[in-house]
């Protein structure tokens, strides 16, 4: 009897069997999501204050810059600081889920070169602990306005779609850049510059309404455009909801996820090689 074997555990490559797959670890899914809220803020000294305190900084910067200095035009009937608000709800999980699923595989090596799991386990849970500070800074958003004594518009009802095209948009955006970190590290300096870049071509400190119209295609064609002015629309309820927008922003991720999802289910068998 021959006891020199090499035994291989090959994943199963079936797309529909995936999502199966990534049911079956779900306990190890919800361990590193709590493990990575956890070790977020240890050994700081404001701890988890300052996922209230970075936010409430950029809107009050923003606020200023754009509100009291550019003064741009703010027709919305809502204080400037909640309509900052508004818009940094998205864009903040959008660049917190973006950066750290960019970088779970890469963080996560240790798991990947001992052991087989669904790699998507690392992405997602990447992206579930951006959701902690989300949900603080909709808190903030609501002691905001209790403190103007505004009424969040009744639009805000269809704020849960919104949030899922968001995630779907972080997911789509993020495990490409992750299977390609892997391979090539010099996207672990490219992230921060498609972040910070991403910030100014963003209607964050400013409203849709300023882009000139000759320039209004070319501005869509970013998918955060449409959802930052969905979640706009949900909580200030200003004018009626941009359905071109909308549209470039489902189209164009729905073009993402299909492309990340193949690219990183061909890339992963060698990520324990390469990682």
């Amino acid at each position: 009897m021959r006891d020199d074997f090499d035994l291989i555990i090959k994943p199963n490559r079936q797309k529909k069997d995936y999502i199966k797959d990534i049911y079956r670890y779900r306990d190890l899914l919800l361990i590193l999501t709590w493990r990575d809220i956890l070790v977020r803020y240890k050994q700081t000294i404001m701890g988890i204050a300052w996922a209230f305190i970075r936010p409430l900084l950029t809107m009050a910067i923003f606020t200023i810059l754009f509100g009291k200095i550019a003064k741009l035009e703010n027709d919305t009937g809502a204080p400037y600081a909640i309509v900052v608000f508004a818009a940094l709800l998205p864009w903040q999980l959008f660049a917190n889920g973006f950066a750290a699923c960019s970088n779970s595989l890469v963080a996560g090596a240790g798991m990947l070169s001992k052991v087989y799991f669904p790699r998507l386990i690392l992405p997602i849970s990447s992206i579930l602990t951006a959701t902690v500070d989300f949900i603080i800074s909709f808190i903030i958003l609501l002691l905001l306005s209790l403190y103007f004594n505004y009424v969040p518009s009744i639009n805000i009802i269809y704020l849960p779609f919104f949030l899922f095209l968001l995630f779907t948009t972080v997911f789509a955006t993020g495990i490409w850049i992750a299977a390609l970190n892997v391979e090539y590290r010099d996207f672990k300096h490219i992230t921060p510059f498609i972040v910070q870049f991403g910030l100014y071509v963003s209607p964050v400190g400013f409203m849709s309404s300023v882009i000139p119209d000759k320039y209004i295609y070319l501005y869509n064609i970013n998918p955060l455009v449409g959802l930052i002015d969905g979640f706009r629309w949900c909580i200030l309820g200003y004018g009626e909801l941009n359905v071109l927008s909308l549209a470039m922003s489902i189209f164009i991720t729905l073009i993402l996820l299909s492309y990340s999802l193949k690219r990183f289910m061909n890339l992963e068998r060698t990520f324990a090689d390469k990682i």
